[in-house]
């Protein structure tokens, strides 16, 4: 199994920071680095950024990777030219995550002035188009979401570009087994990655593929403090919007995206009476004191430094690429750096 490293927004790093800790996790030891895409900076620059900095280390740079890209930002041509662009620049050290994100949320898809669709016609469409740009094909596709006509990348010859389908729930797993390179997943517990692989595997099954060649990463989020309390809150935190959302769900949101993949998991009844909570107008405090250990120890790990690295093998059994997702305690690069030492490879 391979480690990457994650680094987020949520660290503030300044650019000059970014290539301060890509060139320290190549020293480290760590196999890649990795980013989540927001609407803040452009994901596919930052990781270009990362890996030239992380060639003072290594000649060769780290593997860099985005996981995910919410395609409901980009187009898939928009998203085969960045990424074809990034594997050339790096000779194939790229690999491209893509992800429904919040678009089966109805005001997310009014924002960005998106008609009522399915996530997974969506991510069918994107997944398949997108694998024709990026090994050079002329496109002539319709489907559900996407219509392209005579279109081709114009990167003769492309760079291989791996592309990885974030998926949390049966049929976005069963589809990354049919239709992608591999699976990027989060905030599992081992079970629940069992079950997870056993999707994919079917998945790969009903398109005639090979299910061990469907590669499967995922973040670890890691906190790490003396102060251990300083960084359960941290984590809590962290894994709130999740596991929460930004309101109480209904009944048919609970049966969607990352609400859905925490009761799946067993979470049921912890996070009804968390809601309760909410309604009732609980401050932030308490609705973060109300998550217990066992359910962020599952899927996670905080505390001291020497706990860390036991704790993340035992999260990350039957992983292609565990992604150690840094969590950090304090506003600090030490912070940072403290996960960063304590889950070296």
């Amino acid at each position: 199994m391979d480690i990457g490293i994650g680094l987020d927004a949520s660290l503030r790093l300044s650019f000059e920071d970014e290539a301060e800790m890509a060139h320290e996790a190549a020293k480290l030891g760590y196999t890649s680095i990795w980013t989540p895409e927001t609407t803040g900076r452009d994901s596919f620059q930052v990781c270009a950024h990362r890996w030239r900095a992380s060639q003072r280390e290594i000649p060769t740079g780290l593997t860099t990777g985005i996981s995910v890209v919410p395609v409901m930002y980009r187009s898939p041509v928009a998203l085969a030219m960045s990424g074809g662009t990034l594997s050339e620049l790096t000779g194939g050290k790229f690999v491209l995550g893509i992800g429904a994100g919040s678009v089966y949320q109805s005001a997310s898809r009014l924002s960005m002035g998106l008609p009522d669709i399915s996530a997974l016609s969506m991510m069918r469409d994107y997944l398949t188009t997108l694998r024709l740009l990026l090994s050079g094909e002329k496109l002539d596709y319709r489907g559900e979401v996407v219509t392209l006509t005579d279109v081709r990348l114009g990167i003769r010859p492309p760079q291989r570009t791996p592309i990885y389908l974030g998926s949390l729930g049966p049929k976005m797993l069963k589809l990354a087994g049919e239709l992608a390179d591999g699976a990027a997943l989060n905030w599992c517990t081992p079970q629940q990655r069992i079950w997870s692989k056993e999707r994919i595997a079917e998945g790969a099954a009903s398109a005639g593929r090979d299910p061990s060649k469907i590669k499967t990463v995922e973040y670890i989020r890691i906190c790490i403090d003396d102060d251990v309390e300083l960084a359960r809150k941290a984590f809590t935190k962290s894994l709130m919007p999740y596991a929460l959302g930004a309101r109480v769900p209904t009944t048919r949101e609970r049966r969607m995206g990352y609400r859905a993949h925490f009761e799946r998991i067993g979470f049921s009844d912890t996070l009804k009476e968390i809601d309760k909570l909410r309604v009732d107008g609980a401050p932030r405090s308490e609705i973060v004191e109300a998550f217990p250990p066992e359910l962020l120890l599952s899927v996670g790990y905080y505390g001291k430094p020497e706990g860390a690295s036991k704790a993340l093998a035992a999260l990350t059994h039957g992983l292609d690429t565990a992604i150690v997702r840094v969590v950090s305690a304090r506003p600090s690069l030490e912070s940072v750096r403290a996960v960063m030492k304590a889950c070296k490879p």
